[in-house]
C-alpha cells in the first residue's frame, strides 16, 4: 500500500513539474513572440493612442490614453519573460492559470498597441462592442446549460434565435411594439423547444439528430418567410427597438459606465439570469433535483424526482432562453431582420458552455472571450491594420476551435447527457 502511494504521489509530482516547465516556456514564448512581432516593427517614436469612451455617449466620458508604443510593448515583454522564468524555477502554484490569463491579456494588448502605432483605436468603442456582441454567445451557453444540466443535448439552440429572431421582427413591427415582439420571439423558441421534448425525450430520438432537424427546419422557415413577406413588405421588418437605459450614478462612472451601466435591457438581463441560475442551480432544491437528472436519473427517480417532467422542463426554459437571446438581434441590435443573421452564434454559445464547464458563471466567462474576439476582429480591421481582413473576420471562429481542441475532454459534463431515460 505504501509503495502504490509513493507511485501515485511521484506520478503526480512528475505532471506538476511538466506542467510547470510546459507553462514557463509558453510564457517566455509570449515574450519573445512580443518583441518579434511588435516591439521590433515600430520606430522608437511611436505613439499610441487609445480613445476611452465609446462613441455617442456623453457620460462617464475619460481622456484618451496616449502612450508611446514601443515603451509599453518592451515593459510588457520584459513581465512575461520573467514570469516564465519564476514559473520554470519555482512556479506560482495556485496562481498559474491566473497568470496565463495576464499574459494573453497582455499579449492582446501588444497587438493592439502595435495595430494602432501612429493610429488611434477607440479601446471603449471596442470593448463596449465586445458586451454587445457577447449577450446572444452568453445567453445560448445558458439555454445550453439550462438543457445539458438535465441530460437533453439542445444543438437546436442555433435555429430557435433564428426563428426568436424572425418572429420577433415580425411581431414587433405588427403591433409597434417591443416588448410584444420579445414576448412572441419567447414563444416561438419555446414551441421548437416543445417540439424538441417531444421527439428527444418521449419518443427518444437521437438528440444530435432532432436538434439538426429543427435547425434546417427554422432556417428554411425563416428564409421563406423572409423573402416572400418581410423584404417585400418592409413594414413587417421594422420593429421597435429597445433603447439604453442608464442607470443613474453607476452610468457616470468612467469606461465602466457606459459599458456596462449605460446599455439596453439584454445586457441587464444578462447578469441578473448570471445570478438566478448560478443561485438556482447550485444553492437551491430544484437546481439539486435538475442536476440529480442529469447526473444520475435512475437515482433520482428512486428518489421520486419525475425525471421526464424535469426534462421537459428544463427543455422549454432552454427554448425561452434561446428565443430571448435570438430577439437581441432584431430588438436591440440591427432592427431587422435577415437571412440567418444568428450566423453560428448558437454553436459558439455552445463552445462557451463546454468551455465554461457547464456553469453560468463560467459560460459567461467564456462568451466575453468569444465576443471580445469578434469585436478586436471588426475593429482592427477598421483601422488598417497589416493583417489580411479575412483573418481578422476568422478569428472569433478560430478562438472557438481552440478553445474546443484544448478544453474537450477536460471538462466535466453531466453524465447522462444525451441519453434518453426510460422508466423501468
Amino acid at each position: 500500500m505504501a509503495t502504490t502511494n509513493i507511485i501515485i504521489h511521484r506520478r503526480f509530482q512528475s505532471k506538476s513539474h511538466t506542467r510547470q516547465y510546459v507553462m514557463g516556456g509558453f510564457f517566455v514564448l509570449v515574450g519573445l513572440l512580443i518583441y518579434i512581432l511588435f516591439a521590433s516593427q515600430v520606430a522608437p517614436t511611436a505613439m499610441t493612442r487609445f480613445i476611452m469612451t465609446p462613441g455617442g455617449i456623453d457620460r462617464g466620458v475619460m481622456g484618451d490614453w496616449l502612450f508611446p508604443t514601443q515603451t509599453a510593448l518592451f515593459i510588457l515583454m520584459g513581465i512575461s519573460l520573467l514570469a516564465g522564468i519564476y514559473q520554470i524555477a519555482r512556479g506560482f502554484a495556485g496562481w498559474t492559470n491566473a497568470v496565463l490569463g495576464l499574459v494573453v491579456a497582455g499579449f492582446v494588448f501588444c497587438f493592439l498597441a502595435w495595430s494602432a502605432s501612429g493610429k488611434q483605436l477607440n479601446l471603449a468603442g471596442m470593448l463596449s462592442s465586445a458586451v454587445l456582441l457577447s449577450v446572444p454567445i452568453v445567453l445560448a451557453a445558458f439555454s445550453g446549460v439550462i438543457s445539458e444540466r438535465s441530460g437533453v443535448v439542445n444543438i437546436a439552440i442555433e435555429g430557435m434565435m433564428l426563428m426568436g429572431a424572425m418572429v420577433g421582427a415580425l411581431v414587433g413591427s405588427v403591433t409597434k411594439s417591443s416588448w410584444l415582439g420579445l414576448f412572441a420571439a419567447i414563444l416561438s423558441a419555446m414551441l421548437l423547444a416543445w417540439l424538441h421534448g417531444i421527439l428527444s425525450i418521449k419518443y427518444r430520438i437521437n438528440q444530435i439528430v432532432s436538434g439538426t432537424v429543427i435547425n434546417i427546419f427554422s432556417t428554411g422557415m425563416t428564409s421563406f418567410l423572409s423573402q416572400k413577406f418581410m423584404q417585400p413588405y418592409e413594414f413587417l421588418n421594422a420593429p421597435p427597438m429597445f433603447t439604453r437605459i442608464p442607470i443613474p450614478v453607476l452610468a457616470d462612472i468612467p469606461l465602466v459606465g457606459p459599458l456596462f451601466f449605460n446599455t439596453n435591457l439584454f445586457v441587464y438581463a444578462m447578469f441578473i439570469f448570471l445570478i438566478i441560475l448560478q443561485v438556482s442551480y447550485f444553492k437551491t432544491k430544484w437546481g439539486l433535483r435538475m442536476r440529480a437528472v442529469g447526473e444520475h436519473p435512475k437515482a433520482a427517480d428512486t428518489l421520486g424526482i419525475n425525471v421526464l417532467k424535469t426534462r421537459y422542463v428544463a427543455v422549454l426554459l432552454s427554448g425561452a432562453m434561446a428565443g430571448f437571446a435570438g430577439a437581441f438581434y432584431t430588438l436591440a441590435s440591427v432592427g431587422r431582420f435577415d437571412e440567418e443573421m444568428t450566423a453560428g452564434k448558437g454553436f459558439i454559445g455552445l463552445a462557451a458552455m463546454i468551455f465554461g464547464n457547464w456553469t453560468p458563471i463560467g459560460a459567461t466567462g467564456a462568451g466575453f472571450l468569444f465576443g471580445f474576439a469578434d469585436s478586436m476582429a471588426s475593429k482592427v480591421s477598421l483601422i488598417g491594420s497589416n493583417i489580411p481582413p479575412q483573418f481578422m473576420a476568422m478569428l472569433p471562429y478560430i478562438a472557438t476551435m481552440i478553445v474546443l481542441a484544448g478544453v474537450v475532454g477536460k471538462g466535466q459534463m453531466p453524465a447522462a447527457d444525451g441519453e434518453p431515460y426510460e422508466k423501468g
